[in-house]
């Protein structure tokens, strides 16, 4: 009996922790799940689908030691970031500002292409985005952290369900390919730019882990979480998206690889192949349904993105001495301008949004190796300390890093000699 009260109660602490790491799923399954995994498997099959298992896997520490650090210290990353030296955080500081601005206009477009599924008039995308900025502003303003905290999970569970069973109607189809269909491959310097997109977002880029130290400094205001249940809520979102991923690569390998469909490559345009593969694999009936799912599903990410940067701009500035404090009042401030920013950036490349889209992509992977170098000292310097790194997360880390800095080093390499 008491063994039982006390796995009851473990449970209970364990889906009490549950927020930060559903808000981390939440922001990743965005334009790296609907577009980047499904476009892989739409012109690739299944070729690529041990690259996004591997870069899911080389990325887990870093996000991991923005947990740990947190419960370790009952501080931030950003506090932890200042501690080792004000070049450490003024290099996180600048490279966040860029991600800030164009990680926010990159989800707005993707998120302003679904809603015109339910618009009776057309609308460019550039009023559309306006309306969405002032729906996500409008909600973060008046609920903050506890609506969004509630939200996520409901975004969560209708978009994984939805996706499982679109996976297995396409399962019970079989392959859109004819047999002995062999495509194209990936492992060209010409796919290149293609691989360093889709792993720029995939899981999500690592700056987030920042903003999943903040998220969890703010959930536990609300209950008490210990070192086990922080990870367990970290892992359960992460490596669902990890699979989840995996699941978008097989929608599209099975509806539209080998199809003879035309894929696009702009990430707006793919969204409204998206709607229609799912059409296609569950019915027309559909169109409506996958099509609210997906799009409340990039709103989720357009949210959690506004939220967690605008925690991070307003975290680092009063750290750095741009402002006294970091009060409500001045994350507002930062939201706001954040908001505008980002919108500027889409009037700006509104020519040319598909490829303003992937330089946000690949941006967010060139950045990586240097936010994930930034976790992994930051963890190293307690080695030998009851705070340190496992023998087994310090060989992983430095496989993460050789494997993240060698593929950025490579693109570098190959864009400059184009």
């Amino acid at each position: 009996m008491i063994k039982m009260m006390s796995h009851s109660s473990g449970l209970r602490a364990k889906l009490a922790a549950l927020g930060p790491g559903i808000l981390l799923a939440t922001a990743a399954i965005g334009g790296s799940h609907i577009v980047a995994s499904t476009q892989a498997g739409a012109l690739f099959g299944w070729q690529l689908a041990w690259l996004i298992l591997a870069v899911n896997v080389m990325k887990y520490p870093f996000f991991r030691f923005g947990v740990e650090y947190t419960l370790n210290h009952g501080e931030n990353l950003l506090v932890g970031y200042q501690r080792k030296g004000r070049w450490y955080l003024g290099g996180f500081v600048v490279l966040n500002l860029i991600a800030a601005v164009v990680n926010t206009a990159g989800v707005l477009l993707l998120t302003a292409s679904l809603l015109k599924y339910f618009l009776p008039w057309p609308l460019s995308l550039p009023v559309l985005c306006l309306l969405l900025l002032a729906s996500c502003l409008a909600i973060l303003l008046a609920g903050q952290y506890k609506l969004l905290d509630r939200v996520s999970k409901w975004i969560m569970v209708l978009l994984t369900l939805t996706t499982l069973a679109a996976a297995f109607i396409a399962w019970q189809n079989g392959p859109a390919a004819p047999i002995g269909y062999v495509g194209p491959s990936p492992w060209t310097l010409a796919s290149l730019g293609f691989l360093v997109a889709l792993m720029g977002w995939m899981p999500a880029p690592i700056e987030i882990s920042a903003i999943n130290s903040l998220w969890l400094q703010q959930k536990q205001q609300q209950t008490n979480i210990s070192k086990a249940n922080g990870l367990f809520d970290l892992n359960l979102g992460y490596w669902s998206t990890t699979a989840l991923a995996l699941v978008f690569l097989s929608l599209g390998s099975l509806v539209q690889y080998g199809s003879g469909q035309p894929i696009e490559l702009a990430g707006a345009a793919y969204t409204q192949q998206f709607v229609g593969m799912y059409a296609t694999t569950i019915g027309e009936w559909s169109t409506l349904l996958v099509a609210g799912v997906a799009f409340l599903c990039m709103f989720g990410t357009t949210i959690t993105v506004l939220d967690g940067y605008a925690r991070t701009l307003n975290e680092s500035m009063k750290l750095v001495g741009v402002q006294k404090n970091a009060s409500q009042q001045s994350y507002s401030y930062w939201l706001l301008a954040q908001a505008a920013a980002g919108f500027a950036v889409i009037l700006f490349f509104k020519s040319a949004l598909g490829p303003m889209l992937t330089f946000a992509m690949s941006l967010a992977f060139i950045t990586t190796p240097i936010f994930a170098w930034l976790n992994f000292s930051l963890m190293q310097q307690h080695r030998g300390t009851k705070h340190g790194i496992s023998r087994l997360m310090q060989i992983w880390s430095w496989l993460g890093l050789a494997y993240l800095f060698g593929f950025a080093l490579l693109f570098i390499g190959w864009w400059v000699s184009r």
